[in-house]
């Protein structure tokens, strides 16, 4: 140890080992994360009056001509059928959302945008773009792909079991 790192004692850091920095990564990613969720969150509240649990249910609802049942939307979203249900009886009483017995299934429900329903959340997407894009708006489009494909890769070799060697 030289002197000088001596005398300053704990204010030098040894250097970190990739580990350390692959975690410090991930805590990073996590904090980004829950930051823009955060974020995006409060925009939805304040703008729309809606929740973004709601806005993902509809989300799935607005791929899909034909609706979905209840456990199709809680599979999808990773959330128990009584969330799922919780949230259908608010967009429901909105008139956001019909829901209607599943053909071939009479005790499944099948759950649709209504049209007031699909306008909605045509006008909360165009806003939500548009709020990702403003938080993002650090990174250019070539950021952008490079970082898609590295998480995108990430995920795929971590969901098939993959190590890098």
């Amino acid at each position: 140890m030289s002197a000088t790192a001596a005398r300053l004692g704990s204010r030098v850091r040894a250097p970190q080992t990739t580990s350390k920095q692959r975690l410090r990564l991930w805590l990073r990613l996590l904090r980004a994360a829950r930051a823009i969720e955060g974020a995006l969150r409060e925009r939805l509240r304040t703008t729309f009056m809606m929740t973004l649990p709601q806005f993902d249910v509809m989300a799935a609802l607005a791929r899909t001509r034909t609706g979905m049942t209840m456990t199709e939307l809680s599979r999808l979203l990773l959330v128990s059928n009584g969330n799922v249900t919780g949230i259908i009886d608010r967009l429901a009483a909105e008139a956001l959302v019909t829901r209607h017995t599943a053909a071939g299934d009479r005790r499944a429900v099948r759950v649709t945008l209504t049209r007031t329903g699909a306008d909605r959340f045509a006008e909360m997407a165009a806003a939500h773009e548009a709020w990702v894009d403003e938080l993002l708006s650090d990174f250019t489009k070539a950021d952008t792909e490079v970082l898609i494909a590295h998480l995108d890769g990430l995920a795929g070799r971590i969901r098939n079991g993959e190590r890098r060697p």
